[in-house]
């Protein structure tokens, strides 16, 4: 035992004096960039990283990498940091580093501090988010998710926000940004479109829980919503009864709910593909039967939607609604509101994108996903 305690001082000792090492490394650094010697700054850093790397030293070259981005982008130089970053995401993709909530709130910190429309974050979320989930096939962690969202949601990037909610368990946070994307870009006769959709697709990724907590939030903290149940808006009394279908499990109920409201769901042709993937999910109707040709068809539409998808960011196509509030909207009461064709094209596409299991990797993503 004596020797024991011993070996785990000795190893608190040698922790204490490699901290004390990068401490003094990084007074060294910080003084180089506050003189403006940002390229030698820069480049003794990627040294260090490499050479602490090389004595399996992670932890030491991820925090070295996490401070000299945060200083680097307290002084504007948005290339060094967003490059000290990657190398962040590099020494906890070679480590064995466990999923802590401070090491995703670090990761959304840098995110955070990249320019909005930079490549570098793309790829930046794009390997954070592979990182946080054991590099599985997986869609990201739920809490760096919602650290995304809430960045996101700050820079009123609704749209972008609204998919990390998605993925997120966070339904409270996902109805209040909804609450002020309907506010700011939508239309009244519309308010019951931006919950009805978000409902659909966390039913569909099997979330019943943030469905719910998403619908009753922005039911009672919309300014446009009477309150209820039962509402004013057709569509929304089928989104409450849906959500209590749900938990019964019923198919007749289901079956004779999704008839009596079809007008209402005809407002958006992809609700009904929703109520497709749902009825399979919570109700056990089987899938569509598909011909011969299903298998060979559904890859030809997957090409035919990724050419879209291709083409319509070639043309610079903002998210849904961010450029101009006119783009893509469905409306049924406001004779004023005329969808614009590349706005549809664009909803048709982000919706194929959902469906294919590929997500929204942003509007300046330089490759299809």
């Amino acid at each position: 035992m004596m020797a024991a305690a011993m070996a785990e001082q000795e190893g608190s000792k040698g922790s204490a004096r490699n901290r004390g090492g990068v401490q003094r490394v990084e007074g060294k650094l910080r003084a180089s960039v506050e003189k403006g010697d940002y390229y030698e700054a820069h480049q003794m850093y990627r040294t260090l990283f490499f050479r602490y790397m090389s004595q399996n030293k992670h932890a030491e070259a991820r925090e070295l990498m996490y401070s000299g981005a945060l200083l680097f982008f307290s002084h504007g130089q948005q290339n060094s940091a967003a490059d000290l970053s990657m190398l962040v995401l590099e020494s906890l993709e070679k480590s064995e580093a466990k999923v802590t909530d401070e090491l995703l709130e670090n990761l959304a910190k840098l995110f955070s501090l990249m320019h909005q429309n930079s490549p570098e974050r793309v790829a930046f979320v794009s390997r954070a988010l592979k990182w946080s989930t054991g590099g599985s096939g997986k869609l990201g962690h739920p809490k760096l998710h919602q650290l995304l969202a809430i960045t996101l949601w700050k820079e009123q990037n609704y749209y972008e926000s609204r998919y990390h909610f998605l993925h997120s368990s966070d339904g409270e946070g996902c109805a209040n940004m909804l609450v002020e994307y309907s506010s700011t870009r939508g239309y009244r006769s519309e308010v019951d479109m931006f919950v009805a959709q978000a409902v659909l697709q966390f039913l569909c990724l099997k979330n019943k829980t943030s469905a719910s907590v998403v619908f009753t939030t922005y039911t009672e903290k919309h300014p446009s919503i009477e309150k209820g149940p039962p509402f004013v808006q057709p569509l929304l009394n089928f989104i409450w009864f849906l959500l209590l279908a749900v938990e019964g499990g019923k198919l007749t109920v289901f079956t004779v709910l999704c008839e009596q409201y079809q007008p209402s769901l005809k407002r958006d042709p992809m609700y009904n593909e929703y109520l497709d993937r749902i009825g399979q999910i919570f109700f056990g109707v089987p899938p569509k039967q598909s011909s011969s040709y299903g298998g060979l068809l559904g890859e030809l539409d997957k090409l035919l939607v990724l050419g879209w998808v291709y083409l319509l960011r070639q043309a610079t196509v903002r998210p849904l609604f961010q450029s101009h509030k006119n783009h893509g909207r469905i409306c049924t009461t406001d004779a004023t509101c005329q969808p614009s064709l590349k706005g549809v094209l664009q909803n048709f596409a982000i919706n194929c994108l959902f469906w294919l299991g590929i997500g929204y990797r942003g509007p300046n993503t330089p490759r299809l996903p």
